[in-house]
């Protein structure tokens, strides 16, 4: 395997754990402080992706495109708040999980009927759409850099916001003491409507730079909340750095081994055999990496007891 493969490869790779940590950081901003667990997360980055084609279909703009991901999902997510998800802070798991899977059965056939069946296309904005060559002469998709670089200036961004702003300070003590701040006059109500709507917007922004490599289509969600459980379960439920170093061990773990497992299996038999041992292995390889670091380390990386 060439050196310029393996760097494309892991830059893939770190492409994909962005999109995963930007889908992690909002659930596990939700289910740190909140206490919820939110199967819907996933319908919030189709909402976003959806409204990006949409957008961008009527305007031509992707600026605009991924200003109404962000603005469609913090509504409909603080929306579903007020209205469902509030009622349930005080019920026990099963009923969040019952009332979450509902809201993905909604959502899914909302969207089916205001778009259709049929997947939608966003278009890669036209300065975007070339290569960079980076050094060693490797030409790399400017997109794709162009996300990697969203999700470090939103992963500064986040870490800023909950340690140096005043409603950081809120969120962390809501995270340790909901009871006591709301005894301090935090108006308890609208500090969990806010982050909820944080996490919808940026699972909608997600949803949205996806969407143009990838088809608008109902139903995308879903696989990559799963991812996104993983995700926060390595690095530590209410861990901003661990929703971002698990995202990142995700996608590389992910990326490379469908791309190595392969071609170290084709040594040893023929190349279909090989091509489909080495596919279903890469598909196990982030359980497998997610069951190690509990083995070890049961509150994941970053996480508390």
């Amino acid at each position: 395997m060439s050196t310029v493969l393996i760097i494309e490869q892991i830059l893939n790779g770190l492409q994909f754990g962005v999109m995963l940590f930007l889908m992690a950081a909002g659930l596990t901003l939700i289910f740190g402080v909140m206490g919820l667990i939110n199967l819907a997360h996933g319908s919030l980055y189709m909402v976003g992706a959806f409204a990006a084609a949409a957008v961008a279909a009527s305007t031509g703009s992707f600026l605009l495109a991924l200003a109404a991901s962000l603005a469609a999902a913090a509504i409909v997510g603080a929306i579903i708040e007020l209205v469902v998800i509030r009622r349930l802070y005080d019920r026990d798991h099963l009923d969040q999980v019952l009332a979450t899977f509902a809201l993905i059965l909604i959502f899914s056939e909302t969207t089916r009927w205001l778009f259709g069946s049929f997947p939608l296309f966003l278009d890669v904005p036209e300065a975007l759409s070339g290569t960079v060559t980076l050094p060693g002469g490797i030409a790399y998709s400017s997109y794709r850099l162009m996300i990697i670089s969203v999700g470090i200036i939103v992963a500064v961004g986040l870490f800023l916001l909950i340690s140096k702003t005043r409603i950081g300070m809120r969120i962390r003590a809501g995270e340790n003491d909901r009871e006591m701040i709301g005894a301090l006059g935090v108006d308890i109500s609208k500090l969990y409507t806010l982050i909820f709507a944080l996490g919808a917007a940026l699972a909608g922004l997600s949803g949205a730079l996806v969407g143009a490599i990838q088809s608008v289509q109902v139903g995308m969600g879903e696989p990559v909340l799963i991812l996104a459980f993983v995700v926060i379960v390595i690095g530590g439920i209410g861990s901003i750095k661990g929703a971002l170093v698990g995202a990142i061990l995700v996608g590389l773990t992910d990326t490379l081994g469908r791309v190595m497992l392969p071609l170290f299996f084709a040594n040893f038999m023929e190349q279909s055999s090989a091509t489909s041992v080495g596919s279903s292995l890469a598909s196990m390889s982030i359980y497998i990496l997610m069951a190690a670091v509990l083995i070890f380390k049961p509150t994941g990386l970053f996480g508390r007891a």
